[in-house]
């Protein structure tokens, strides 16, 4: 097999949290007297972190500095913490789809740039416990993505040798090609640039195309170790 295990992001790619990430940062936002933001606007803002998330919702609310991002953490957290997985679903066939990743013999892990305890409290609130071997956040090393490493290490924790990642934005594209990885992006998710525009190996617009989009890959793997041995 060209690949042993699938990496996943987190948000906008395995779970649709627009909803619950949006009250969590307008609450933040209402701590510090600024006006709210609608759904729409918040998704093009995730990917990075609570910290990001609270800078850009600033900017774009008013001035940011990084005193006021300081002042909204706390409440954004803990907002979110208590609340994380209200509205948070998983996108359309997404169960099934790891159902039949497991039954293949393949191992599933994430690699998220959220903190790592919100991370593994939505994935237990989903019910989703033990079903990944891997589960590494923006702070479970000195790194996260865009750095390789991070999803590296994810692949080395889930005991992997080989992997793809599955993603929605284009830090998660800067990920796979930095550090070599096959890269299937999803056209649904929270990416701020057009999907088509990231150099993805595969394009995927339903959670039912995966498993195609993943054959295509292998098939091109082995076409490739047809041609170097011929």
């Amino acid at each position: 097999m060209a690949f042993d295990t699938i990496i996943f992001d987190l948000d906008g790619t395995l779970v649709d949290t627009a909803d619950d990430l949006t009250a969590s940062l307008n609450h933040a936002l209402r701590t510090l007297g600024r006006p709210v933001i609608d759904p729409d606007g918040v998704r093009a803002m995730v990917g990075h972190g609570a910290r990001k998330l609270l800078e850009r919702g600033l900017a774009a609310t008013g001035e940011m500095t990084p005193e006021l991002v300081e002042a909204g953490v706390r409440p954004f957290l803990e907002h979110y913490g208590a609340n994380i997985a209200v509205h948070s679903r998983p996108f359309d066939a997404v169960e099934g789809v790891l159902d039949e990743l497991e039954g293949r013999g393949l191992k599933l892990a994430i690699c998220t740039n959220k903190p790592v305890a919100l991370a593994e409290s939505l994935v237990a609130e989903l019910g989703w416990g033990g079903r990944f071997r891997a589960l590494l956040g923006a702070d479970s090393r000195p790194w996260r993505k865009p750095d390789p490493r991070h999803l590296r290490e994810t692949l080395a924790e889930a005991g992997g040798e080989r992997a793809v990642f599955v993603g929605d934005s284009k830090t998660d594209a800067d990920t796979a090609l930095a550090a070599g990885v096959p890269l299937v992006l999803v056209s649904f998710g929270y990416s701020t640039e057009p999907v088509e525009s990231l150099g993805a190996d595969e394009l995927i617009g339903h959670y039912s195309e995966l498993l195609p989009a993943l054959g295509r890959i292998q098939a091109g793997f082995n076409a490739g170790a047809q041609k170097s041995g011929a």
